[in-house]
């Protein structure tokens, strides 16, 4: 086509789209205009003026055609026609009100926008950092482990001698107590290695992070400060550069500001050089002392390329040195998987069930426009006459169908930026990446489409049905019968419903069972009125000798106990229950140390170093021989206390009252005077899966003089109260400060709490399928109730007919019943049968009950059966109370 062509037609085209009315007023004057002068054309050759009217029209193919062809070779008449569409479908929704905000509100809540964005943000989402795919996750591997702690010399080498990769960093959690500015505080601290946040591709906020000569033992203290820290205690000055920060008692020189928060470690607000750390075992190649490496592998090696290098690398080191780093292996890791690699199945398991409830939505919506359609039947059917093809009239249906999807989505996104952070804020431990949840273009990407194919597939079929209308059996019908091909859509659509309901109602009864099955398992101890808190001493403390110390944490539970309504109270060492990870190797008389804590035959038991009140606050249980007591100090015989999975495993049929166990790394072979039942240290839903099954206690005086600084720096404390918990934080906080004003109580936590967030997990996935059970029974029972409605009003001349010929009201309630009956006991078979299969996914979640468990099925069968009857009943009943005469009368 020529250019001169375009030039003329293409704003020709723009003014018909944009000044439509004005060129259909200019296409009606030039019609009308060329209409009159062929009639006076046909007057003056003789013809009648009404006649040469009349002729002129035929020969114009009819006023309103020639405007349709001439709109056509405009070529925008498709865009006018859906703009048409758009305001008739506005229109016709605005005089059915309760259709729309049933459909609406029932699409909303079916595409589930809030868990879409938790799954998007902590799974789907990439790392925030520059090529993520290439961070990887670090670790020793032993016999027992296939995972465990790295070791900083062991880092040391492997930064020296890999090949693949660009950089490794090293990072341990640890706290500083931060005196000399204000209050003394207790601030979450990281230690880094040098290159930690260059290997991450994090930029400082202000000045520089830490250069390699300041990573060494004896180098000047320096310190990084968290965003957060310096806006909240240095007003985010830009001139702090230089400036001093006392942390223990030791002045460090603040050189650089960078973000304190990242997916795989707390949020914190300090960073210092890890290599400067001084404790003598975190420079044994024996023990990890928390520590974590992250690598970036180089662009062109791939993962099992990096491992290949990696193992050559531990064979050398377990070579070079045999006593620790035999059996040693290593293992890598994604470091996205190991961020949200617990959390990524349930939630995905989840986004299935939120599926499964846009599924029922879905149907949801499918049989009110089906019965919408169905009561549109005449209007279609007029339309047909009067000309307009069947695309047309299905295309007016789909426009509709999306009016009601996009609204249905808007809403969606605006309940998910409501509910999102509610819910998050609802769990009793933080999601993986939970900062990072928000609504981004892939949630507004997801809700749209998900809104089309909804508004697509689900009026489809409605809009395929009304188009192939039947105009004689339309008109002559009158809307008084519904036929039964109509019946059996709807009745697909109900069953439908009902199934996906079941499967989730299955599910959610199931993890319910487990709940109330974890609740009920005994933790190996009292919870109840127990409070948790750490102290952090003060510097002058941390100089103290280690008998002082000692003093210290014999006299400090004294002023706690002095409280009134404080029980007990009691310092620890190593573990609490259900918190931390502190084993250590242990063996008895007569067997030889092992070679290395890898070593395959080695035992490993968690170890509490406790007070003699530590009995009398959580209650756990004696079985044999005695607690410790005041007198088992560091001037008595060591020690020990055992657990019953101890003295099973290393004392099958024997006594252990009296016999020695040999405790690695402490150094020590205190002689056994007790035995305790067990506490679930990994979390009440553990069972027989704990990762260290055994345990001991020893005298919290009795920890060696080496381990006294490492005690000084901070240590737990556990009391039990004789009210409520919370209530005796403020008094716990003078009586500390009354004891050293320069000492940190901080991180209050109830044991109950603790013993919940054991079962997080477990109360997640239950919290979120019970909703979306109790949603898609709100949403079947209505699809139930509004087919059973529509059937009832589509029928009322049939059933006035049958009333007036003497059926029975019970004769009416069966009649409609039996339908709604029928489609309910259809659908929970189906349901049954797919609930057989898909809450196996559920296994690794439940405790204490089959996946497959017949009465949680049976129960979720009932429930619904119960539902449906209700759901029938209500509109049965209204049949029940037609009026013949009305009836027959009815149109």
């Amino acid at each position: 086509m020529r250019p001169e062509h375009w030039i003329y037609t293409i704003p020709l085209r723009l003014r018909s789209l944009f000044r439509w009315a004005q060129a259909d007023q200019e296409l009606d004057d030039e019609l009308r205009d060329h209409l009159e002068r062929k009639t006076e054309e046909y007057v003056a050759k003789g013809m009648a003026s009404e006649g040469a009217g009349r002729r002129a029209r035929l020969d114009l193919d009819g006023i309103e055609q020639t405007k349709e062809k001439c709109r056509d070779v405009r070529r925008v008449n498709w865009i006018q026609d859906v703009i048409q569409d758009l305001r008739f479908g506005l229109r016709m929704l605005r005089k059915s009100p309760g259709f729309a905000a049933i459909a609406i509100l029932t699409l909303a809540l079916g595409i589930n926008t809030t868990l879409f964005t938790i799954v998007n943000s902590v799974v789907l989402n990439p790392l925030p950092y520059p090529q993520p795919s290439r961070l990887v996750s670090i670790y020793q591997r032993t016999a027992q482990f296939q995972t465990a702690g790295d070791t900083y010399p062991n880092f040391l080498d492997w930064e020296k001698e890999n090949r693949s990769f660009d950089a490794l960093a090293a990072y341990s959690e640890h706290d500083f107590n931060l005196t000399g500015v204000g209050e003394p505080e207790k601030l979450r601290g990281q230690m880094v290695s040098a290159g930690f946040f260059s290997m991450l591709g994090v930029k400082p906020l202000l000045g520089r992070t830490f250069r390699p000569e300041e990573d060494q033992l004896g180098a000047n203290s320096v310190v990084l400060l968290a965003d957060g820290l310096w806006k909240r205690r240095f007003a985010s000055s830009p001139h702090i550069l230089g400036q001093s920060l006392t942390m223990y008692g030791k002045a460090y020189t603040i050189v650089g500001v960078v973000p304190g928060r990242a997916p795989f470690y707390k949020p914190s607000d300090v960073f210092v050089p890890i290599g400067t750390w001084d404790d003598p075992g975190f420079h044994d190649r024996r023990m990890s002392m928390g520590m974590s490496v992250i690598g970036r592998l180089k662009p062109s090696v791939e993962l099992r390329q990096a491992q290949a290098d990696m193992d050559a690398i531990a064979r050398n080191l377990e070579a070079a040195y045999p006593e620790a780093d035999k059996g040693v292996g290593i293992a890598l890791i994604p470091l996205k998987e190991t961020i949200v690699g617990d959390i990524r199945p349930i939630l995905l398991l989840l986004l299935g069930a939120v599926g499964f409830v846009l599924l029922i939505a879905s149907a949801n919506i499918g049989g009110l426009l089906l019965a919408r359609s169905t009561a549109r039947a005449r209007e279609f059917a007029v339309r047909a006459a009067l000309g307009a093809n069947r695309t047309r009239l299905i295309r007016q249906l789909l426009t509709e169908s999306f009016l009601v999807a996009t609204l249905g989505g808007g809403l969606g996104l605006l309940l998910a930026a409501g509910s999102t952070k509610a819910i998050l804020n609802a769990l009793p431990q933080a999601l993986p990446r939970g900062d990072e949840i928000q609504l981004d273009t892939h949630v507004l990407v997801f809700t749209l489409v998900a809104s089309a194919l909804t508004a697509f597939l689900f009026g489809l079929i409605p809009a395929l049905k009304t188009s192939r209308t039947d105009l004689h059996e339309t008109f002559k019908e009158g809307g008084r019968g519904l036929s039964a091909s109509r019946h059996r859509a709807h009745g697909t659509f109900v069953a439908i419903e009902m199934a996906i309901a079941l499967v989730l109602l299955a599910g959610a009864g199931l993890m319910l069972r487990s709940l109330a099955g974890l609740w009920n398992v005994n933790p190996g101890f009292d919870p109840h009125h127990v409070l948790f808190f750490n102290v952090a001493p003060s510097p002058a403390r941390l100089a103290s000798r280690p008998s002082q110390i000692r003093d210290a944490f014999r006299e400090l539970p004294k002023r706690f106990e002095a409280v009134p309504g404080i029980e007990a109270a009691s310092p620890l060492f190593g573990s609490l229950p259900m918190q931390g990870d502190s084993e250590v190797p242990v063996w008895l008389d007569g067997q030889a140390p092992p070679m290395s804590t890898a070593d395959a035959q080695m035992n490993f038991a968690m170890i509490y170093g406790v007070t003699a009140a530590y009995w009398k606050i959580l209650r756990i249980p004696l079985l044999r021989g005695r607690y410790l007591e005041e007198s088992d100090d560091e001037n008595s015989r060591p020690v020990v206390v055992i657990d019953e999975n101890l003295a099973r495993k290393f004392f099958p049929g024997e006594d252990p009252i009296g016999k020695r166990l040999h405790i690695g790394l402490i150094g020590t072979a205190p002689e056994i005077v007790g035995i305790v039942g067990h506490v679930k240290h990994e979390g009440l839903g553990s069972g027989g899966r704990e990762r260290i099954p055994a345990q001991f206690y020893m005298p919290f005086t009795q920890i060696p003089e080496k381990w006294m600084p490492e005690v000084s720096l901070g240590v737990d404390f556990v009391v039990r109260t004789a009210g409520p918990p919370e209530s005796f934080i403020g008094a716990i906080r003078e009586a500390s400060r009354q004891f050293d004003s320069q000492q940190v109580v901080y991180a209050f936590d109830t044991m109950e709490a603790i013993v919940f967030s054991s079962i997080w997990t477990q109360h997640f996935s239950m919290m979120l399928l019970s909703a979306f059970a109790a949603l898609a029974l709100l949403l079947s029972c209505m699809g139930i109730y509004g087919l059973i409605s529509y059937l009832v009003a589509q029928r009322t001349h049939e059933i006035g007919v049958r009333v007036a010929l003497g059926a029975f009201r019970g004769d009416v309630l069966w009649l409609i019943l039996s339908h709604g009956i029928k489609m309910t006991i259809i659908g929970i078979a189906i349901g049954l049968a797919g609930a057989f299969g898909l809450t196996r996914l559920l296994s690794s979640l439940l405790f204490g009950v089959s996946a497959t468990d017949p009465l949680t099925f049976g129960g979720a069968a009932i429930l619904l059966i119960l539902i449906g009857l209700l759901a029938c009943y209500l509109p049965a009943r209204r049949a029940m109370r037609v009026d013949p005469m009305v009836a027959l009368r009815y149109d």
